[in-house]
C-alpha cells in the first residue's frame, strides 16, 4: 500500500446510474490500495458490483427516495466493502445461495459475490440493510 489505510465512501440514490459512480469510486480507490493480485481485484470488484446491482434491482417502495452508502476500506491484510441501504430487508438465506442454472435469467448475483470474496455478511441494523464483503489480500 502507499500510505497506510485506504478509504473511500459514496452516498448515492438507489438507481442504475449509481453503478457508474461505484466503478469510478473503485478506480480511484485501487490507486491508493497498492498491490493486489489481478484475481483478488477481479473477485472483489465483481462482489461489490453484484451486491450493488441487487440493491438497485430489488429495492422496494419509492426507489427515487431510497439511498445507499458504500464504504471501501483496505489495510495491509484485507479489503472490505460495506453497503448500507434503506430498502426493505431481503428475503434470503445466505447459506442456501447457489449459482443459478444456465437456463435461468437471473439469480447469480449473490453466488458470484460469494465466489469473489472470502466472506459475505448480511445483517439488519434498525431500518437499514448492511452488507459486508471482505477478502484477504493474499
Amino acid at each position: 500500500m502507499t500510505d497506510g489505510d485506504a478509504r473511500r465512501s459514496l452516498d448515492a440514490a438507489v438507481a442504475p446510474a449509481s453503478l457508474e459512480a461505484i466503478f469510478d469510486l473503485l478506480a480511484g480507490w485501487w490507486d491508493e490500495v497498492g498491490e493486489v493480485t489481478p484475481s483478488t481485484r477481479f473477485g472483489f470488484e465483481t462482489a461489490v458490483i453484484e451486491i450493488a446491482g441487487n440493491i438497485v434491482e430489488h429495492s422496494r417502495g419509492d426507489s427515487d427516495a431510497r439511498r445507499f452508502t458504500l464504504d471501501l476500506f483496505a489495510d495491509a491484510q484485507r479489503l472490505v466493502a460495506t453497503f448500507r441501504d434503506d430498502g426493505d430487508p431481503p428475503l434470503l438465506d445466505l447459506a442456501s445461495v447457489r449459482m443459478a442454472d444456465a437456463e435461468e435469467e437471473s439469480g447469480r448475483g449473490l453466488a458470484l459475490a460469494n465466489a469473489g470474496v472470502d466472506d459475505v455478511d448480511f445483517r439488519r441494523e434498525g431500518d437499514r440493510n448492511v452488507w459486508t464483503l471482505e477478502t484477504r489480500r493474499t
